[in-house]
């Protein structure tokens, strides 16, 4: 009975090594995740129906700007050999299990932590490498590509802030506290500064 007893407590009680998060960052990251995935696959079955027939016209393709079609057919659209989507549909996916974890009670060392940041750093490089292609080399826009950018650019941001607030992330006290009341700025900041150079690269087809 003394041994029950004490593997219970042992079990009730939570290691200072690792790191959880708050229902609010699991479910945005739920949210987010789903929005990504549901980009990915919708991407990844036009794709495909583009393989299977080159005259297909995806849903997206409402004008000459407003162009899946475009985006899929160019060689930006398989940068590692693979079509781009087929890489979120992995990745989103994950940021999904994770995040379910988080809602069932999951704590993750640090390390962890910066690994997931990580990724999400080099999914934010990598949109910004597709946003530049798209709107200056590609000449086209994809709605559900605006779609993952979005997902991706605040998941990115509200997990550097929980990082950097709950330690794994070593930053001085007023970053912290910048992070703790603000987080919700920089987001919203990226995000306006893509829609901004969307805007302005095409100005003269928005407004005629």
């Amino acid at each position: 009975m003394t041994d029950a007893k004490a593997a219970t407590g042992t079990a009730g009680r939570e290691d200072p090594r690792t790191l959880g998060a708050g229902r609010a960052l699991a479910w945005l990251l739920v949210i987010t995740g789903a929005a990504g995935l549901l980009a990915s696959w919708v991407i990844t079955i036009d794709k495909i129906k583009l393989l299977e027939d080159p005259n297909f016209t995806p849903g997206c393709s409402l004008n000459p700007i407003v162009s899946c079609g475009n985006i899929m057919k160019s060689e930006q659209a398989s940068v590692f050999g693979f079509p781009n989507p087929m890489l979120g549909l992995v990745t989103y996916g994950m940021v999904i299990a994770i995040a379910v974890a988080l809602l069932a009670g999951a704590r993750y060392r640090s390390w962890f932590w910066l690994g997931l940041n990580a990724g999400m750093l080099f999914g934010v490089g990598f949109c910004t490498w597709l946003m530049y292609q798209s709107l200056y080399e590609i000449n086209s826009l994809c709605l559900w590509c605006c779609l993952a950018w979005v997902a991706t650019i605040v998941m990115f941001w509200y997990t550097t802030s929980h990082n950097v607030r709950g330690g794994a992330l070593p930053a001085p006290g007023w970053l912290r506290t910048f992070f703790g009341e603000f987080t919700w700025v920089l987001p919203v900041l990226h995000i306006g500064v893509i829609g901004m150079l969307i805007l302005t690269r095409w100005w003269d087809f928005w407004t005629s």
